[in-house]
């Protein structure tokens, strides 16, 4: 199924092995850098498969041998798996380039998908992401994860929230390199189930903050 808004096409891709998902993004990424194609976000789900990213540390990595696919984007190790709604945003930012720009209107897609079903989550200094504020409950708790590239202008990888999943597959790694805070989901945080399908149509309301404004 495919949904355009704002000129961004939104492709809900279902459950995808995380190489085959790759492979599109590649595919995508040359067609839009090329001009065969506008704007595109991947929608969907992985099978359980830890990813990491540039900065990964050894230490960060699970000791208890399961495996994990190195990647070419910026931040360290997370999960994928179900209950996660991953976003692949495929578009070509206006130049000149501006990174941190692009990964604060990602995050602010996240923030205003989060208060659409009544968790209040934001920013926190000096790390990425969308986390909800230390309370009685806990420490700092991220609920969607950021990790980007950026080739000839279009950007690739994207985003995570955390919807219904199961938490414990956190607890083998150092999810993005950070020990001193939890995470969670929304589910776990409202304390009612919110599925992958009831997240993809308020992720895709939103998707053209992903767009610079004029």
């Amino acid at each position: 199924m495919t949904v355009t808004t704002s000129g961004l096409t939104a492709v809900r891709a279902g459950v995808l092995d995380y190489a085959a998902a790759w492979d599109e993004q590649r595919r995508l990424h040359e067609a839009v850098v090329t001009g065969g194609q506008g704007d595109t976000v991947l929608l969907l789900e992985h099978p359980s498969v830890y990813t990491a990213g540039k900065r990964t540390e050894p230490w960060d990595r699970p000791v208890d041998g399961t495996p994990v696919i190195d990647v070419d984007r910026g931040g360290k190790i997370t999960w994928h798996g179900p209950g996660q709604l991953v976003g692949y945003p495929i578009v070509r930012l206006p130049d000149p380039v501006d990174v941190v720009a692009y990964v604060r209107r990602v995050e602010q897609l996240l923030i205003d998908v989060c208060a659409e079903f009544g968790l209040a989550a934001g920013r926190v200094e000096g790390r990425s992401g969308v986390w909800v504020p230390a309370d009685d409950r806990g420490p700092e708790r991220k609920v969607a994860a950021i990790g980007i590239r950026v080739a000839r202008g279009v950007t690739l990888h994207g985003f995570s929230i955390n919807c219904d999943c199961d938490l414990a597959f956190f607890d083998r790694i150092v999810p993005c390199g950070i020990r001193d805070a939890g995470v969670t989901s929304l589910t776990a945080e409202l304390g009612r189930p919110i599925t992958v399908t009831d997240a993809l149509p308020v992720v895709e309301r939103h998707l053209p903050t992903l767009l610079p404004t004029p």
